[in-house]
């Protein structure tokens, strides 16, 4: 067969930008672009905090200029090398589907017969000599902090021969990763053997025993600001209330179990019905359909939060807000922005970091809590309106402690360069040499690799290892927490109101109107 000729194509870039074109296709999350003759094929995820939104593969036509929906519910796809077909993943299903509408995932790809022979000792081999390398090739200092990484090699290969299973082989790699001194060196993953988990179902609740039955001690209450994230307990027409006793779930007596849990087993995120009373009378008992969580963390952590966001309230006559900031990542961002918004009109803000696991460089963060006023507009009648609008200029405090790193370390740095107002708590964790990503390892474990590090205005290096100092250092008190007092908090609340003592009024008060008649 003839082989086609080549054609070698140019790219004007002069003026390129003039020569765009917006396509008329809905906006959205959209993402994974790939032309094909005559069609862009683009994939469509859910909203951020859309419900039971499920991702679709799209194509746009260029020459009927519509948007059409191919299959709906992929995780990802790949198109054919003749561009005329698309391998989709949907689950842990594959197939090949056309480019054309409202297509199903009826041949499945079957990978039962696809066998492979593997020497693991000679697959190890290479996979520590690629992590070796990439750390070699691309942490942020050519120099390798001044350790001989040639050495390094000669020093840890040999132990791959002594490896039994890939878990000792991630050691391995975690003990040559460690010689580098940096932080945000981790490994993980690859063939390894996993033992079946099960997931429990949640009532969103503290349980109590009551002689061999199970009751309920406290209902997990998440902020009412939170739409998303609710008890089971607190919904429509569920009467269940503290104090309560659950007898059975799905006709399982509680007192059969060790602990009410494992009566749940298997149970996470389905609708199940409790048997439940006021009296340990069963006799007098009712039955609800509850739909339980996969997990508490997210309500629990709602519930720390209003508790605290309530006690500087309470503590303040109102005149202080409280904003937990959990990373610096998007969950980060989101927080901050919310809680914000929700009390930038508050005379004082206390901004909670601690346990904030990082995620992105958080100018952001900084700009949004340093704005500064610029004027104030005065009507007729009523209030004067600041400019920027959403903006809070009252005095700050942030709360470190240990468990803050990373972006939790830059974002106390950067509070404290920019005067923002003091750090109470205890020293961060200390690790701004950061990762942007590094590739899989051929049997699907990571590593990362360091390809940057952050340096101070003044061309000094951000004191790796050592982390961020307060300015009031308050150490967490086991014995005072565990009766819901929050040293820490508490100093804040005391500073602030100091503060606000002398301080009536953010604003300035309105000049006397002028005489512009003459």
């Amino acid at each position: 067969e003839a082989k086609k000729e080549e054609k070698a194509i140019k790219i004007d870039f002069a003026g390129i930008e003039d020569r765009m074109e917006i396509l008329p296709v809905k906006a959205g999350n959209l993402g994974q672009l790939t032309a094909v003759d005559g069609k862009l094929i683009f994939m469509r995820y859910p909203n951020r905090g859309e419900r039971n939104g499920k991702a679709t593969l799209n194509y746009y036509d260029f020459k009927s200029r519509k948007t059409k929906k191919i299959i709906e519910g992929v995780n990802g796809y790949d198109v054919t090398a003749d561009g005329k077909s698309i391998m989709v993943l949907k689950g842990r299903d594959a197939g090949i589907i056309k480019i054309a509408e409202n297509q199903k995932l009826n041949k499945k790809v079957d990978f039962s017969n696809m066998n492979m022979n593997i020497n693991p000792r000679e697959e190890w081999h290479q996979i520590f000599r690629e992590v070796w390398r990439l750390e070699r090739d691309y942490f942020y200092d050519k120099n390798m902090h001044g350790v001989d990484w040639n050495k390094m090699y000669k020093v840890y290969s040999p132990l791959i021969d002594q490896c039994v299973t890939r878990y000792d082989v991630n050691f391995v790699i975690g003990q040559l990763l460690g010689e580098m001194n940096a932080s945000h060196t981790y490994k993980g993953g690859g063939d390894q053997e996993y033992s079946p988990s099960k997931r429990i179902g949640c009532l969103g609740i503290n349980w109590a025993k009551d002689g061999d039955l199970y009751k309920v001690a406290h209902i997990v209450k998440p902020a009412s600001w939170e739409t998303e994230v609710k008890s089971p307990l607190i919904q429509s027409g569920i009467e269940i209330e503290e104090g309560d006793y659950i007898f059975a779930v799905n006709g399982k007596n509680l007192s059969d179990f060790n602990n009410p849990y494992e009566a749940f087993l298997n149970l996470a995120g389905k609708t199940v019905e409790l048997l439940y009373g006021k009296e340990k009378d069963i006799s007098k008992s009712k039955t609800a359909l509850v739909k339980t969580l996969s997990s508490e963390t997210r309500l629990r952590n709602l519930e720390w939060i209003e508790k605290h966001r309530k006690r500087v309230e309470e503590a303040t006559n109102g005149r202080v807000g409280y904003i937990y900031v959990p990373s610096t990542g998007l969950d980060g961002q989101r927080e901050l922005a919310r809680q914000f918004y929700g009390q930038w009109n508050k005379d004082a803000l206390i901004i909670d970091e601690r346990w904030n696991n990082g995620g992105q460089i958080p100018d952001r963060f900084i700009e949004l809590l340093n704005r500064k006023p610029l004027n104030y507009v005065a009507s007729r009648a009523g209030k004067l309106w600041q400019v920027p609008r959403k903006a809070n200029f009252g005095p700050k405090v942030m709360l470190i402690n240990g468990w803050s790193g990373s972006g939790g370390d830059a974002f106390p740095d950067y509070f404290k360069k920019t005067k923002l107002g003091e750090l109470i708590g205890t020293r961060t964790w200390g690790g701004l040499i950061g990762i942007s990503g590094a590739p899989r390892l051929i049997d699907g474990g990571y590593i990362t690799v360091p390809t940057f590090r952050l340096m101070d205005p003044d061309g000094k290096w951000f004191r790796e290892g050592y982390g961020v100092d307060p300015d009031i250092e308050v150490n967490e008190d086991p014995t005072l927490m565990a009766k819901g007092i929050d040293p820490q908090l508490e100093t804040a609340i005391d500073v602030l109101n100091k503060k606000l003592k002398n301080i009536k009024s953010l604003h300035p008060k309105r000049p006397p109107r002028e005489d512009r008649s003459k």
